[in-house]
């Protein structure tokens, strides 16, 4: 498995695409409102990145092995969608929660990120569930250091999402990012501690937990990318872009509205 490891050079082109990216999700929460299309959504984080930025934004045309060109500049993933929700004609109502999933191109460098949204004021346990990743995403984080593993990571995740109730999608993974979109290595949002690739200096990859409130079961739609739970239960999914330094990790995907990272104590006892 070939991981690159980052030069300071290719560090800092990473905080650029990486705040970029946060700066696109920061732009497009306050239009999340009842009534608005996912296409609309797609719209604004495209002109955005377009016309404001100057930005590409990567997922447009995104076509890897076995996949048909992705034909949406971002993601948009409602209630019991897990991921790859294509953006369409629905409109979103009171009581929904949305995953909006961004990749910006800057300076040929990616950045990566997606957040939740709430639509008004969301049932109790969709709120749970969505409050139960963050905390998931950001326990995977903080397992980051030099001379940990991939599994502590996995480990961090799992061991909350189902101490919480819920279950954790193991058909879809976090994955390093530079150049490419997708680079090795896969980042597993379950495992054991101490297994898997010992994590250097150097390397960025996402951590970008799916969690169901049902069980861990997912399938494909007819438009090739669109993935929803099997038993149609809601799915939640936040993800930053990570790099692991010498002292512990670096989150790369921050902004001037970035959700703050929850209290440790409270995450790890909830």
């Amino acid at each position: 498995m070939a991981v690159s490891i980052k030069s300071p050079a290719e560090i800092e082109k990473m905080r650029l695409a990486g705040r970029l990216t946060a700066e696109v999700l920061d732009y497009i929460g306050p239009y999340i409102r009842p009534g608005i299309t996912t296409n609309e959504i797609d719209r604004l984080c495209h002109e955005y990145m377009t016309e404001t930025q100057r930005t590409i934004p990567a997922p447009l045309n995104y076509a890897p092995p076995g996949y048909k060109p992705f034909p949406k500049s971002v993601c948009t993933s409602v209630n019991h969608v897990v991921c790859h929700g294509v953006p369409g004609d629905r409109k979103l109502r009171t009581g929904d929660v949305i995953n909006v999933d961004v990749t910006v191109i800057a300076d040929d460098y990616h950045g990566d990120s997606s957040r939740m949204y709430y639509v008004g004021e969301p049932p109790i346990q969709a709120r749970r569930l969505c409050e139960v990743t963050y905390e998931c995403m950001w326990l995977g984080i903080r397992a980051v250091r030099p001379g940990g593993t991939l599994g502590d990571i996995g480990h961090a995740i799992q061991t909350h999402a189902e101490h919480a109730g819920f279950s954790v999608v193991r058909e879809f993974c976090g994955h390093g990012i530079g150049r490419r979109f997708h680079e090795e290595p896969q980042i597993l949002h379950y495992g054991r501690p101490h297994s898997g690739m010992r994590l250097e200096p150097g390397m960025i990859f996402t951590i970008e937990p799916m969690i169901n409130a049902g069980r861990p079961d997912v399938r494909q739609l007819a438009d090739g990318w669109t993935v929803v739970t099997k038993d149609h239960s809601l799915s939640a999914q936040w993800e930053h872009t990570v790099l692991v330094t010498a002292a512990g990790y670096e989150v790369l995907t921050v902004s001037a509205g970035t959700p703050p990272a929850p209290d440790s104590t409270t995450a790890s006892e909830r």
